[in-house]
Order: C-alpha cells, then sequence, then structure tokens
C-alpha cells in the first residue's frame, strides 16, 4: 500500500512538473518576448527583473532572474501552505517552484518575439500558461505565489475560486504595469491575465462541483457506502418507480467535484454496470460543503 501511494505521489508530481514547464514556456516564449507581465507574485518578479536589468544595469546575465525572485518571495506563501493547507501540498508546490525557476532560467527567451502581434502573443502565452498552473493544481501542487493564497480562501470559503483570488491580485500589479511602462503592456497583460485565468479554472476541475444522480436497481446501499468511504461524501438515496417500464428501482443523489466524479465512475461500473448516471454542473451550493482540493 505504501508503494501504490509512493509511485502515485511521484505520478502527481512528475504531471505538476508537465505543468510548469507548459507554463514556463508560455512565459518565456510569448509573454516576456512581446514584453508583456504576468500578475501575482511572478508579476511582482519581473517588474523588479526590469527594473534591477534595465534601470538599475544590475544581473543583465543571459539567466532571467525573474524565476529566482520569485522563488524567493514565495518563501512566505510556502509557511503558509505547510501550516494551513497540507504538508503535502506543501511539498507538492515546493518541487513545482523549484521546477518553474529551473525552466524559467533555462528555457531561452526569444531575442525577436515569436509572434510580433502583442494580442496574439497574450491569447497563446494565455491559454499555454493558465493551461500550464491548472494541471499542476490538478495534481495536487501549485506554481506557488497566488495559488497558495487562492487555495488558502478557497478551502476556507465556498464562493471562491483560485482564478478569481488571482484575477483580484492582478489589478493592483497591472496599474504598477500602467504607471511603469505604458498603458499598452497593462491593457495586454490583462488579457494575457484573463486568459489565463480562465484556462486555469478549467483545467482545476477539483474545484468545479457537480450533482450526481444515480439510478441503480440493484446496489444503492453499496453505492451510498463507496461514495462515503471513499470520498467522504454524503449521498441520500430512496426509492423510486420507472415511467416507461413501471419497474422499481433506487436514486441515490449526491455532490461531488468534478476531479471526484471522474474517480467514482470506474467504482460506480465495478457495483453496477448498468447504472444511469446523471451529471450537472452549475449548480450553487448552501451549507456545509468542504471542497476537497
Amino acid at each position: 500500500m505504501e508503494d501504490l501511494k509512493s509511485k502515485k505521489f511521484w505520478q502527481h508530481i512528475g504531471v505538476a512538473t508537465l505543468g510548469m514547464l507548459l507554463f514556463a514556456m508560455g512565459i518565456n516564449l510569448f509573454i516576456v518576448p512581446a514584453d508583456l507581465y504576468n500578475g501575482g507574485i511572478l508579476g511582482i518578479s519581473q517588474i523588479l527583473r526590469t527594473i534591477f536589468v534595465h534601470y538599475l544595469h544590475l544581473f543583465s546575465g543571459k539567466t532571467d532572474i525573474a524565476g529566482i525572485i520569485n522563488l524567493i518571495l514565495n518563501v512566505p506563501l510556502f509557511i503558509l501552505a505547510y501550516v494551513s493547507i497540507s504538508k503535502s501540498f506543501f511539498t507538492r508546490t515546493l518541487i513545482c517552484v523549484i521546477s518553474q525557476t529551473i525552466f524559467f532560467s533555462f528555457i531561452p527567451i526569444p531575442t525577436t518575439p515569436i509572434v510580433s502581434d502583442p494580442l496574439t502573443a497574450s491569447m497563446i502565452g494565455g491559454i499555454m500558461a493558465g493551461s500550464g498552473i491548472g494541471i499542476a493544481l490538478r495534481s495536487g501542487g501549485s506554481s506557488g505565489g497566488m495559488d497558495i493564497v487562492g487555495m488558502y480562501f478557497t478551502k476556507k470559503y465556498k464562493d471562491f475560486s483560485v482564478g478569481k483570488v488571482s484575477l483580484a491580485v492582478n489589478c493592483v500589479v497591472y496599474g504598477i504595469c500602467a504607471v511603469l511602462f505604458g498603458l499598452p503592456t497593462a491593457i495586454y497583460s490583462i488579457i494575457y491575465s484573463a486568459v489565463s485565468t480562465l484556462m486555469t479554472d478549467k483545467a482545476h476541475i477539483q474545484n468545479i462541483n457537480v450533482e450526481v444522480m444515480i439510478f441503480t436497481k440493484e446496489a444503492p446501499e453499496q453505492i451510498v457506502a463507496c461514495i462515503v468511504h471513499e470520498f467522504h461524501r454524503d449521498a441520500t438515496w430512496w426509492e423510486a418507480k420507472g415511467g416507461y417500464t413501471e419497474d422499481k428501482t433506487y436514486m441515490v443523489m449526491t455532490i461531488l467535484s468534478k476531479y471526484e466524479c471522474e474517480h467514482l465512475r470506474p467504482k460506480l461500473k465495478k457495483i453496477d454496470e448498468h447504472a444511469f448516471v446523471v451529471v450537472k454542473e452549475g449548480m450553487r451550493i448552501a451549507g456545509k460543503y468542504e471542497k476537497h482540493l
């Protein structure tokens, strides 16, 4: 069992690291050459990098120091992750941020932008970077920075999402960009941020809640037991009657994250391969419901 847990842990780490590679490629290949800026802690790191290199003429070597500054600024947030979220999340995030720093340092920044149009660069960079962050979050890690703050508030408050928290903080960062680097830079950076935020929330399926209705003729108690013991969720079931066949059937209703729902399907197939399942997104939840991030 311990070997299985260790294998799954390193599988998640591998996927999260690939997410960080995709994120770093989006930034270094499209955002930085277009003179655009990320939001959050990394955006602050990029602003400091620009001030150090272009205004103070410090650290002007080939290595981009934004990743190193980002790592340093993340240290207090690592403590927050360790204390308030989970040790597993802290470990995965630490590995993600270190790998991110390595990728930022070694992925070459093109001297000539791959895409000359800043709007196109912001869109492509946003899709790549946001998807990378979402993949990391989906695997239990994060890119650090405001993702940690977002995870903390998402765990505490049902109406929060990681993307929404990041977007709020980005308003301050891009206000600074508008003052220091001009309004066009801020506008295209905001477009990048909006696309990246959308992709993050779409990929981070632990943050998407769904209503699951299961119709079974055989094993409602086993299905409820699976939901309660495997996913630590409650479920309600009752006897019903088919409208066409008039046969007796059972309905099981529960609320899961989209991530949990995907893991429920194979377990459900083992219990009752003929079960009919309806999954509904977009509902609001009131009352006691803990997000399993």
